[in-house]
């Protein structure tokens, strides 16, 4: 009977033992489940305020978008008036030549706004 009574204070203190390190085993894992939640705070903290800057962003691509398709249309006019501009002048220039010149006629299919006069050839 002491043979089996010291058996079961053996097996008891080893139950002990296991018991007393499971235990630290759970201290340690509720420090890492502590940590790893601290760390999802922060990861969330981190996702919105990414998702808030990539809104942001978004927010500002369109509107440069928009302003680069104004300047696109912006240019397309200029580049017109342009033209128009110097057809207007080159118009200009033979209404002078024919109140000048009246022996010239203006309305000449030879008078091209699109050619010049080249080392004497008209190109």
């Amino acid at each position: 009977m002491v043979e089996f009574g010291s058996k079961a204070l053996g097996k008891v203190d080893k139950l002990e033992e296991e018991k007393a390190a499971l235990e630290k085993a759970k201290e340690g894992w509720e420090a890492e489940r502590k940590r790893l939640a601290t760390w999802r705070v922060r990861c969330l903290d981190f996702e919105e305020k990414l998702n808030k800057r990539i809104g942001e962003l978004e927010e500002d691509y369109d509107d440069l978008n928009d302003k680069y398709d104004e300047a696109v249309g912006e240019l397309d006019d200029l580049k017109n008036s342009i033209i128009q501009e110097h057809i207007n002048g080159f118009e200009k220039g033979l209404r002078q030549t024919a109140f000048f010149h009246q022996d010239v006629d203006v309305t000449d299919s030879r008078f091209d706004v699109n050619k010049d006069v080249i080392d004497g050839n008209l190109v």
